[in-house]
């Protein structure tokens, strides 16, 4: 404010500092936000060259070693960071970041999360990364949580921390007799392998997808993916709650490993038209296919209350899968879809039942995906086949 009015030089000095203002703050002050932003890319491009070459002296020239050695088990084929917004208070930064990386031969394309560094200026005006880790409501990486160890199977990479080596070979032995399971019901083309990640407890699974521990207390496992992605999503991951898988006997944890698989198979064919029912039934069919289970068996919940002549009115919404409902209701609906995808298979035939599944995804909405693939594989309506699956039920569970 000094310099307004006045004339001669002193306008001079306000202008040229006014046409610098992009590039700096004040009159030779250090650099802008745009200046500092570009700084730290190519600090974090040097990084992730440390981490793909598995260069500890480069990494420590970026930053603090943090989670670095935890990374070594990880097969690397892509890493790489992507600075989204740079918040500075003098020498130090708040930085936002995608981090993007690849298993190698493993997933199609990166994997995409976001991640929040905090640096600090060194003297000579280089950028220290002082700590790296999930940003806000974004889900931790397993080496966050600890040093990981990886095991190879034929079919499979399990990845874990805080388990011991022979653990994670069980993972994958049942991992490998479940892709060919699966592959034997739906058929070659998909990736023909998995990767498991078995953190150390139910919270670690929990970090894992960025939700709290009591959402999957009792649930075994899941798969994480990208709904409608299809064919450029990533590998999915199978992520093991320990505490619960620990306690099947040895067909549940076969059984959930390959209803699990299923889910990886079966991604590119399942988009938001996909209803849960089968989604997740024809997984507990595929789970449970070679089995010896007996519908009685395999649906305990169903099999109760259709004993005692309680009939469900109509086919398992959505909601009723949800994980933070009755546990009993939640296994209801997942052994009513598994008995819809029986009933289909048995009826119509095996290569009918996956048809069905295919059409059903070929539509990107759900109003008139079932319908219009009913109509066209199974020759039926949804009335008619909620009446024969209700039949159905009466038959096997009574």
């Amino acid at each position: 404010m000094a310099g307004r009015g006045r004339a001669g030089s002193g306008r001079g000095v306000v202008g040229l500092c006014l046409a610098l203002l992009m590039v700096l703050v004040g009159c030779g002050g250090r650099p802008a936000t745009d200046g500092a932003k570009a700084e730290v890319q190519r600090v974090l491009d040097r990084r992730a060259t440390a981490v793909l070459d598995r260069d500890r002296a480069a990494f420590l020239r970026t930053g603090a070693l943090s989670w670095f050695q935890n990374l070594g088990a990880v097969p690397l084929a892509a890493w790489s960071y992507r600075v989204t917004a740079l918040h500075r208070t003098g020498d130090t930064a708040t930085a936002d970041a995608e981090l993007s990386y690849r298993v190698q031969g493993y997933d199609r394309a990166p994997v995409v999360v976001g991640r929040t560094l905090t640096l600090s200026l060194e003297t000579g005006g280089r950028w220290y990364v002082d700590a790296e880790g999930p940003a806000r409501k974004a889900s931790q990486q397993l080496w966050d949580q600890g040093e990981v160890i990886g095991v190879r199977g034929k079919h499979s990479l399990v990845l874990g921390v805080g388990q011991s080596s022979e653990t994670l070979h069980s993972y994958a032995d049942l991992a490998d007799h479940a892709v060919p399971a699966v592959s034997d019901a739906w058929g070659t083309h998909w990736a023909g392998h998995v990767v498991v990640l078995v953190p150390k407890s139910l919270a670690g699974m929990a970090g894992l997808l960025g939700s709290p521990a009591s959402s999957y207390r009792g649930i075994a496992a899941v798969t994480t993916g990208e709904t409608g992605a299809q064919a450029r999503a990533p590998a999915d991951r199978i992520i093991v709650n320990p505490e619960a898988y620990g306690v099947l006997g040895p067909l549940g944890k076969q059984v959930v490993l390959t209803h699990e698989t299923t889910h990886v198979a079966t991604r590119a064919d399942t988009t938001p038209a996909t209803p849960l029912w089968l989604s997740e039934g024809y997984a507990d069919w595929v789970g449970y296919r070679d089995s010896g289970r007996t519908p009685a068996q395999a649906a305990p919940e169903l099999h109760e209350s259709v004993g005692e002549g309680e009939v469900p009115d109509a086919l398992p919404s959505d909601r009723d899968f949800g994980f933070s409902g009755a546990a009993t209701g939640l296994a209801k609906a997942y052994e009513g879809g598994w008995m819809a995808c029986r009933m289909i298979a048995g009826r119509w035939g095996e290569v009918r039942l996956g048809a069905f599944y295919r059409a059903v995804g070929t539509h990107q909405k759900r109003a008139g995906a079932v319908e219009d693939a009913m109509k066209k594989v199974l020759g039926t309506t949804p009335e008619e086949f909620t009446a024969r699956w209700q039949d159905y039920l009466r038959e096997e569970l009574s």
